[in-house]
């Protein structure tokens, strides 16, 4: 949630807001609901901020012109404290004469105490936001060591939470100041210029050029340089990287919507979560993984921490790795994590999912497993973020940036490096184990062309979805690795469309669920292939009869051959056969792309559905 943006350039002209404004623009996907934008000029610092899209923004700044300025800074606002108004909107002003301004992501948590002790100093508040009170500290130590740099540093060590600061200042033209705890700041690094963004993608279309910042530390950019020191004041050093993307890949290119770019280019990204992770002779080598293989050898209990469609993709993770390596994994939601009195040793692997990196709640059950002396292990897809950083070792995916909100190569990267993970720890404990996992690893190869199968498959997906746009209630069905693809098809759902929808373990149906089926009730069941252990194949082919016999339209979601299902099914939907906990790579598609389309139909915004944000960076 939120989006920062700061840029100081050599130049006397508009290059400020015009850089401020297409940052912003490129984090629009992180979800808000206001933007503002404050420039370094001759006359001072001049801000304007609108509630609402960045349109609004556009326009006050078209109808109300700022001066040119070589120094600026943006934000978008996901409202945590007080309301989504202009008042409450970023940046905020403090100092003498409000020659201050401020911008923040995250959550200040004593912000009530500190602005008690500010108000009986007689200090004057125009919002209801934590952030203003960080904006009139900061304010006030400039007036009195009159240096931005050592202001930042004199409060940042008075705040709790988490949080970005970004700083410019009337009487320190051709200086940004920003600073970072649990809260994501990257620093790009220019030619005459320099950059600040919560992500790259804020600064993507000048330079590809990033350094990583460290937790606790400040950065203070300049036309021709930046300097790094720590909360105390010692000198710090970031991590410089090459971004391997460029500009053009956080655009649609020629999809309609960020989500259909996203979902099309899952082939590539389970590719490319793939590639390079095996040697010459089809062994693993996970070179990411920090932790020895002696640590690894010892574990005896995993647990992985996850949100949302992260935590669907830990439950896939789960049927993989115990049954691939036998050892007992749970699966945790990660804000439930450290408030379950959670037990963990040195010989349990705590396994974070994010698709961020930046995921609060995550990160908070990740400090907390440390603390408790575990492993940890984190499966990311950006680098340079919070929770890898945090974490003992880090298997990263490579699905490229993902704009849309509602994640779906993001999904199918992190069960492939899940998978990778799995096969990893039976390759090191050798024997059949060993043997299993080389074979796996060769189907799994093959999964990016089944992709691409199950895609060029998918018109009668989209007619059903747009012949369905009225529909109420859709309910999914399925067992094993199916369960969690119910689960994660009900959730695009509800996210794109604004329906309900429910995800059920099949054989919960006769439990309870079964008493929501009636004429005409869409169901999605997701059938495991007739090779998978335990009859779970009949078994579901019963749950399909159940329902068609109360009168559900059934809509399944079946391998290439599998004839046993069609004489109950409404609609079959195809997919290559593989091996069976292979299948959620394959079975999730339909559900994205009937989501997708639906919602469409709908006339909604899947990119940015309302509520919700794409990096939640808070509790």
């Amino acid at each position: 949630m939120c989006g920062i943006v700061g840029y100081v350039g050599r130049t006397m002209d508009d290059t400020a807001l015009n850089v401020v404004m297409e940052g912003l623009a490129r984090l629009e996907y992180r979800g808000y609901d206001s933007a503002g934008v404050a420039l370094v000029t001759e006359d001072g610092v001049a801000t304007e901020k609108r509630s609402g899209k960045l349109e609004n923004l556009r326009s006050a700044l078209e109808a109300h012109p700022l001066a040119p300025s070589r120094t600026g800074i943006g934000h978008t606002r996901w409202a945590t404290h007080g309301g989504p108004t202009d008042g409450n909107a970023h940046p905020h002003r403090g100092g003498e004469g409000n020659r201050l301004a401020l911008i923040h992501n995250g959550i200040i948590e004593n912000f009530h105490s500190l602005k008690k002790q500010l108000l009986a100093e007689g200090v004057e508040f125009s919002s209801e936001t934590d952030t203003e009170v960080a904006a009139k500290l900061v304010g006030r130590e400039y007036d009195r060591l009159g240096d931005l740099t050592e202001a930042m540093r004199a409060v940042v060590s008075r705040l709790e939470g988490a949080f970005t600061l970004l700083a410019v200042h009337a009487d320190s033209p051709g200086v940004v100041v920003g600073a970072r705890r649990n809260s994501p700041l990257v620093v790009g690094l220019g030619d005459g210029a320099n950059f600040l963004g919560s992500d790259v993608a804020a600064f993507i279309g000048y330079t590809r050029h990033a350094l990583e910042l460290g937790q606790d530390q400040i950065v203070t950019i300049t036309p021709d340089g930046y300097e790094v020191i720590a909360f105390d004041g010692t000198p710090a050093d970031g991590k410089a990287y090459e971004v391997t993307w460029d500009a053009a890949a956080a655009e649609k290119g020629g999809y309609e919507t960020f989500m259909e770019k996203e979902i099309y280019e899952q082939p590539h990204a389970v590719a490319d979560t793939l590639l390079g992770r095996t040697d010459d002779e089809g062994r693993l080598v996970l070179d990411e993984v920090r932790i020895s293989e002696e640590q690894l050898g010892q574990i005896d209990r995993i647990v992985v921490v996850a949100c949302g469609t992260a935590a669907y993709s830990g439950m896939v993770a789960k049927y993989a790795i115990e049954h691939w390596t036998r050892i007992p994994v749970e699966v945790s939601l990660a804000h439930e994590f450290r408030y379950s009195d959670p037990i963990a040793d040195s010989r349990t692997l705590v396994v974070s999912i994010s698709q961020s990196g930046e995921t609060m709640d995550t990160l908070m059950a990740v400090k907390h497993a440390r603390e408790l002396g575990a492993l940890t292990l984190s499966i990311c897809n950006t680098h340079g973020s919070t929770i890898p950083r945090e974490s003992d070792a880090v298997l990263y995916t490579h699905a490229g940036p993902e704009v849309a909100v509602a994640s779906t190569k993001g999904f199918t990267s992190q069960i492939t490096a899940a998978y990778v993970l799995g096969l990893y720890l039976a390759q090191m404990r050798g024997g059949e184990h060993a043997v299993n996992a080389q074979a796996v690893m060769r189907e799994l190869r093959g999964l990016p062309d089944h992709i691409q199968t199950v895609l060029d498959r998918m018109d009668r997906v989209i007619e059903i979805a747009r012949f369905m746009a009225d529909s109420r209630s859709v309910l999914f069905l399925g067992r094993n690795v199916g369960y969690p693809i119910a689960l994660e098809g009900a959730l695009k759902l509800k996210e794109i469309a604004y329906i309900h929808a429910e995800g059920f373990a099949a054989g919960e149906l006769k439990h309870g669920p079964i008493a929501l089926i009636e004429p005409g009730q869409p169901v999605f069941i997701v059938v495991p292939g007739p090779d998978t252990p335990h009859e779970l194949h009949k078994k579901v082919v019963s749950n399909i009869q159940e329902i068609r016999a109360r009168g559900a339209r059934t809509l399944v979601i079946a391998e290439d051959g599998d004839e046993d299902v069609v004489p109950f099914a409404d609609e079959v939907i195809r997919v290559p056969a593989t091996l069976p906990l292979l299948m959620p790579l394959l079975t999730i598609v339909p559900l994205q792309i009937f989501a997708l389309h639906l919602a469409t139909a709908k006339g909604l915004d899947v990119d940015q559905p309302r509520n919700l944000a794409k990096s939640v960076t808070v509790e």
